[in-house]
């Protein structure tokens, strides 16, 4: 008896279904792209239950006639491409011939549609097909205008795949986030999304991409970015890239499209941050949407089933166009801001510690702090430095700037390396969880801040844990949220950060795990944790003797001094043995 034998149609079906869907995001993207090549200019999203339950996507579109649309359903059947070099230029969204068959073997289909053009008014009527699990259930004449698809019940067929799907709010947030995306690279075509019955994203059509990312995140956000224009070449680029002061904790607002279609690539991103080079600290990420347009020839999509990535005939070429382009587009932008950093001054942030400072801001250059520390250093001796692990805490306390975060103590016995904003981090991070020493700021003209529509929906099921947390945020509607205060140690924080960063936290919380599964302390202690890296020290701000004397008294009251919320060591201690080794004596 032979062990090798073909897989039956319907298996090997799912096993497509595997690598083309592998959450209703999936569902929802294939099929608005569909409804994009289709030539429309309004799609409707619905989605049910997470889009576990339903999916439904409307368009306007061309349609198809009866047999086309039966045809749809067959796998590697697709009106895109017809021969083999049809592959190396490919100007529509899809072109696989793999997604309908995809979701309709794992989902209860049904598809209505008509070919554009035909008067539905009277007698003319479109098609209706079922398919359940992969296989036709039913076929009907019924009145229709452009195309509409429901897919419900996914994965019902595959209960091991339909196991491995996150909470209900964290399929949701993807779905979000891939209508956004869509319709970020196509800002022609009008978009409204519901998530169980509640609109969550209406965009009419715009004349420009800027005019499209301002009807998603605000002009607030619009007016904090830099507009690229640039031609080399196949190479077209269309960018909107953050100031040198516009950062953000995460990546989730950074955005590369090629070609229309969203896509993510390595070294396009590595470009963007090389463009930035020194000009972000290290635990910072700037905003960024590159809508990259280049001859279909030179690039090859068909190398990912979801068509997630592409791969370029010059990689080189690409990285240095997008590069060059950044980098000069921020030195134009921020001459002053770069003529500061590049001398190794302060960014001129403010920061308190605990309420000591007032929010003054105490900056002072590298050079300038460098030579007065050593001086004080030289002058104190070891006279005050306390018997606890190296550290000293009386006022006046001397040290060494050795860069970056870095200051250099002399300990009992020893020398201790302190990472002042990591300390400080760890001080605010349990002062926030404890609700300790946290005085309120109440603002005088409450600020209104839009954001995208993934992080509204995630904020406003989460309004009780910021007010928790000392953020007084109220629900303004249409994507907008008013904060009427904040703890004083966040007074100076940039808002609409503040709350993207917390809101991508909150999503990659729900990522991990079902919110039932996951206590709610460990979600605040992660909201925290980045709430309190908002309110730290940052990089190239030198404190002053006295601040590093409270920032030592406060870490010595922590729990856990010696880490930050991040698992990061606020200090690490050499003792004299071990430098007389490291001396060879």
């Amino acid at each position: 008896m032979n062990k090798i034998k073909v897989l039956p149609l319907l298996l090997r079906n799912k096993i497509a279904a595997g690598e083309v869907i592998e959450r209703p995001a999936s569902v929802v993207k294939e099929l608005v792209e569909n409804s994009i090549d289709a030539g429309s200019t309004r799609i409707e999203i619905s989605i049910v239950g997470a889009g576990k339950r339903l999916i439904r996507v409307s368009d306007n579109g061309s349609g198809m006639d009866g047999e086309d649309a039966l045809l749809s359903f067959e796998r590697y059947a697709t009106s895109k491409i017809g021969e083999e070099n049809d592959l190396f230029r490919i100007r529509s969204m899809g072109f696989r011939g793999e997604a309908l068959s995809s979701i309709a073997a794992v989902s209860k289909v049904r598809l209505v549609t008509a070919p554009k053009g035909e008067d539905f008014s009277g007698s003319q009527t479109g098609l209706c097909i079922e398919i359940m699990g992969g296989e036709l259930r039913g076929r009907s004449d019924c009145p229709a205008s452009g195309t509409t698809i429901e897919v419900k019940d996914l994965f019902f067929n595959t209960p091991a795949r339909r196991k491995f799907l996150k909470s209900d709010n964290t399929e949701t947030y993807h779905i979000i986030d891939a209508v956004s995306r869509e319709a970020l690279s196509h800002y022609d075509i009008g978009f409204i999304l519901r998530v169980d019955g509640e609109e969550i994203l209406t965009l009419a059509p715009s004349m420009s991409l800027k005019e499209r990312i301002m009807q998603i995140y605000g002009k607030a956000f619009v007016d904090d970015m830099i507009e690229i224009s640039a031609d080399v070449g196949d190479y077209s680029l269309k960018a909107f890239i953050g100031k040198a002061s516009n950062l953000r904790s995460n990546r989730s607002s950074q955005f590369l499209f090629i070609n229309k279609r969203p896509i993510k690539d390595t070294s396009v991103n590595h470009a963007v941050y090389k463009a930035y080079e020194n000009l972000v600290p290290r635990d910072k990420h700037p905003v960024f949407f590159l809508f990259l347009n280049i001859d279909p020839e030179k690039i090859d999509v068909n190398v990912h089933p979801a068509k997630r990535e592409v791969r370029f005939e010059d990689k080189t070429g690409i990285y240095n166009f997008i590069f060059s382009s950044a980098r000069e587009a921020l030195r134009g932008s921020d001459m002053d801001f770069l003529s500061v950093t590049q001398e190794g001054e302060t960014m001129g942030g403010r920061y308190s510690i605990g309420g000591i400072g007032g929010g003054t801001d105490h900056g002072r250059s590298a050079d300038e702090g460098r030579s007065f520390l050593a001086e004080g250093l030289c002058a104190h001796g070891s006279g005050i430095i306390s018997e606890s692990p190296g550290l000293a805490y009386e006022i006046g306390t001397p040290f060494i700037y050795i860069g970056e975060t870095f200051v250099a103590l002399q300990g009992n016995d020893g020398l201790t390396i302190l990472d002042y904003h990591a300390a400080h981090e760890r001080i605010n991070y349990e002062r926030l969880l404890k609700n300790r020493d946290i005085s309120s700021h109440r603002m005088l003209f409450p600020q209104q801040t839009k954001v995208g529509p993934k992080e509204y929906k995630i904020i406003i099921e989460n309004l009780q844990m910021l007010n928790d947390f000392g953020i007084e945020a109220e629900d303004f509607g249409h994507g907008t949220i008013i904060v009427r205060s904040l703890p004083e140690m966040l007074r100076n924080a940039d808002i609409k950060s503040l709350l993207g960063d917390t809101a991508a936290c909150l999503a990659e919380e729900g990522a991990g795990a079902e919110r039932a599964e996951r206590p709610l302390n460990a979600m605040q202690k992660s909201v925290a944790a980045r709430l309190a890296c908002h309110s730290s020290i940052r990089g190239r701000e030198v404190p002053d003797r006295v601040r590093i004397s409270e920032l030592l008294k406060s870490l010595a009251a922590c729990d856990e001094p010696d880490r930050c919320p991040h698992g990061r060591p606020t200090r690490i201690r050499i003792s004299s043995a071990e430098l007389k080794k490291m001396f060879k004596k």
